[in-house]
This record gives structure tokens, C-alpha cells and sequence, in this order.
């Protein structure tokens, strides 16, 4: 039984209120129009990729809760995995360049964002796992090293969750956003808003999973198909 008194991270908060009810069902679906992808995770699986990604932060690199972690990623499924991991591990995210951030987590175009951080890892967002090509001496290949870590995690800690904002806040900040959108649970909310920012990762992310809600997130959207893919997945309620 989960100790009452304990602090939740932002993660667990998010998170654990889906997997108690319906573990199962889809919670993150990513389509690229320019690709033709289209990759789909259930509330375990991405939370199994979070747990490994907390554990690689963890572990591989080192991090308690507390430490910052630069995340230099667009919006994808692979993204939203990244995140919930970071905070899982107890660390506060950053959406920019940060060189004294503990970590980065980028894609290799932003790599040249990264001088001065400790730690560095590169991620390719390939569908199939495969790493980045000749990454620099140094560089961590994200893929890689991910895939070896367990996809369980035992949290030890919380604190400042999103660019100085603690978890509490950033949970608040959600709920109010969700109610502002319309979202409630259950919702499958169709969206192709960028996650650049604090205030749009929270309206385009967090605010959906906070309110139970799973997400169908469109990248380089074709606008002819968007009716089509709303009726498909049967979308409830459009960004």
C-alpha cells in the first residue's frame, strides 16, 4: 500500500489514477502525415517506457530528484515517454537550452544546443528504435541505452517538476487547463499543438492525462484527412 504521507510526482499523479482504471486502453496516438506513421501506446506501455526512461536517468546517469533536465524534443509519442520518465525520477524539466543542466535529451538536429551540460543523449524518434547515426564521442545514443533498463520504477523523491514550477503547481495548472479545454475523462482529444513551451506542453499534454483523457497527436498534419482521422479515432473533442 502506497504510504499516504509520501509526495507524489507528477508522474504517479497523472498516471496511476489510468492504470488503476483502465491500464489497457489507448492513451497516447501519434500520427506523422508526412510519414504515414501512426504509433499508438496504452496506459501501461507508456507507462513501462517512462519506468525505463526514469531508470536510465537514474541510474545510467546518475540523477536524484532535484536535478535538471534540459528536454530539446518536439511533440511524439517518444516525447511524452521522455517527460513522464524525467518525472518519475524526481527531476524538473527544461524546454530550452540550459548549460547547466545535469542532462539533455535531444534530437540530433539540437545537439549544437547542448554545449556545456554534463551529460548529453541523442534521440533519433526512429518508429522501429533504430540510433542515431555517427553521434559524437561523448553523446549517449538514447535508443540504445534505454532499452536495457527495466520497466519498473521505484520513485525516491520529488520536488520542482517544469521550469521551476513544483509538481503541486504544474498538477493545479493541468486540472484548471483541462477544465478550460473541455476535457474530461474518458476524452480522446485530437491536437497538433506544439509542446515548446511550459504553457503548451501543460495545455497539450499534462492537462489531458490529468483529466483522464487520451490524446490523438497529429504531426505535420494534412488538413484533408483531419475529419476523416477525427471519425477514425473516434475523437471527442479537438484542440
Amino acid at each position: 500500500m502506497r504510504d499516504k504521507a509520501k509526495a507524489l510526482t507528477l508522474t504517479e499523479a497523472v498516471l496511476d489514477p489510468i492504470l488503476e482504471r483502465e491500464p489497457a486502453g489507448p492513451r497516447v496516438t501519434y500520427y506523422n502525415d508526412a510519414t504515414g506513421a501512426r504509433i499508438e501506446l496504452s496506459g501501461l506501455t507508456l507507462a513501462n517506457w517512462a519506468a525505463k526512461t526514469a531508470n536510465l536517468v537514474r541510474d545510467e546517469f546518475g540523477l536524484s530528484p532535484g536535478a535538471r533536465v534540459a528536454v530539446l524534443l518536439p511533440a511524439h509519442w517518444q516525447t511524452a515517454a521522455v517527460l513522464l520518465g524525467c518525472w518519475w525520477a524526481g527531476t524538473e524539466v527544461v524546454l530550452r537550452p540550459d548549460p547547466d543542466a545535469d542532462l539533455a535529451l535531444a534530437t540530433a538536429e539540437r545537439l549544437d544546443e547542448t554545449d556545456g551540460v554534463a551529460e548529453v543523449a541523442a534521440l533519433s524518434l526512429d518508429a522501429f528504435g533504430m540510433p542515431v547515426r555517427d553521434l559524437p564521442i561523448g553523446i549517449t545514443d538514447f535508443a540504445t541505452s534505454v532499452r536495457v533498463h527495466g520497466d519498473q520504477f521505484l520513485p525516491r523523491g520529488t520536488g520542482v517538476a517544469l521550469d521551476g514550477m513544483p509538481v503541486s503547481e504544474v498538477l493545479a495548472e493541468a486540472k484548471k487547463s483541462a477544465m478550460r479545454q473541455g476535457f474530461s475523462e474518458g476524452d480522446r482529444v485530437l491536437s497538433s499543438a506544439s509542446w515548446d513551451t511550459p504553457a503548451e506542453l501543460i495545455d497539450g499534454l499534462v492537462s489531458v492525462l490529468a483529466a483522464g483523457a487520451s490524446l490523438v497527436q497529429v504531426v505535420n498534419p494534412d488538413p484533408t484527412q483531419y475529419d476523416r482521422r477525427a471519425e477514425s479515432e473516434r475523437v471527442t473533442v479537438r484542440r
